[in-house]
């Protein structure tokens, strides 16, 4: 058999911008909705995997863009993320693929990334899991034709709850209400504009149905389901294992330790459990129900939650 040489090799171009893909699911939503649950059951599919969050496609794609796309910029744009180091990927590595491809452009650079991630994995299939991506719906989908975003929704009470409950410093109610409700309403807009690659998915419903919800997203990505997509938590630990180390404080964002970011996330690592859905029942003032549903109570009706009656 004759051998290609190394010089060959190392010299052939990758062309990812041109073949059609699957479905790729780009889980979004607010804060503590249940993003990372979603994002553990999608990934324990043996034909697909889903990376911590990556927060760079904006930047990647910004840079990548033009009749000449600069590759150093590209690579620092993922590289210089303090997220990197989060895929455990050989940064030469990758730096040799995006200067291999052909053509360049921002559809390619970004399948270079999932590319390698999934084939670390041992997964033909990719996905993504960056909650604040549902405002920048539209540019991702321009960029990258494959992607179907499932936007995971949780009342906003609980929301709240959960966010103060993984804060130092927690945001005000009326605050917290308006931001959740602007990012609810600011998704659904874009989502008439892209309606074909959009789906909602309710929180509640996932965890007190999670087989048919589950199902229900496996057949908008084309994805064939598999029972153990709902033993998500058997292989959490491990998953969640890749973001066990120190955040970098970084463009005005402050330093995460290893204990904080794993504790961010415990909950999604363990089997479902209802004892969350409708907590603010429970825990949250009737002072704070309140002034929640003073500002965000329109859109709580809107997507059905039940109002108080306070």
């Amino acid at each position: 058999m004759n051998r290609v040489p190394d010089k060959l090799l190392r010299l052939r171009k990758i062309d990812l911008s041109s073949q059609e893909r699957e479905p790729a699911p780009f889980i979004v939503g607010v804060t503590r909705s249940g993003t990372t649950l979603l994002r553990l059951m999608l990934d324990a599919h043996p034909e697909l995997t889903i990376p911590p969050e990556t927060h760079f496609l904006t930047k990647v794609i910004r840079q990548a863009r033009g009749d000449e796309p600069d590759v150093k910029k590209i690579f620092k744009a993922y590289t210089k993320n303090r997220r990197w180091a989060d895929f455990d990927l050989d940064a030469e590595v990758f730096r040799r693929r995006l200067v291999r491809l052909e053509p360049l452009d921002e559809t390619s650079a970004i399948r270079c990334f999932y590319d390698l991630y999934a084939k670390g994995k041992g997964k033909p299939r990719w996905g993504d899991k960056t909650p604040g991506y549902q405002v920048r719906m539209k540019r991702i989908s321009r960029a990258l034709p494959e992607a179907r975003f499932v936007h995971v929704i949780r009342d906003g009470r609980d929301v709240v709850l959960s966010q103060w409950s993984k804060s130092e410093r927690p945001t005000p109610v009326d605050e917290a209400a308006k931001r959740w409700q602007q990012r609810i309403r600011r998704s659904r807009q874009i989502a008439t504009k892209i309606p074909d690659v959009y789906m909602e998915v309710r929180y509640e419903d996932l965890v007190r149905d999670p087989e048919t919800q589950v199902q229900a997203v496996c057949e908008f990505v084309r994805l064939d389901f598999d029972p153990v997509m709902l033993r998500h938590h058997e292989g959490a630990e491990e998953r969640l294992g890749e973001i066990a180390k120190a955040l970098p404080a970084r463009g005005g964002a402050r330093e995460l330790d290893a204990e904080t970011r794993m504790e961010a996330h415990e909950m999604a690592g363990q089997p479902l459990s209802e004892k969350r859905v409708e907590a603010w029942r429970r825990e949250m003032s009737p002072a704070d129900i309140e002034a929640f549903e003073a500002v965000a109570g329109e859109m709580l009706e809107e997507l059905g939650y039940p109002l108080s009656g306070a």
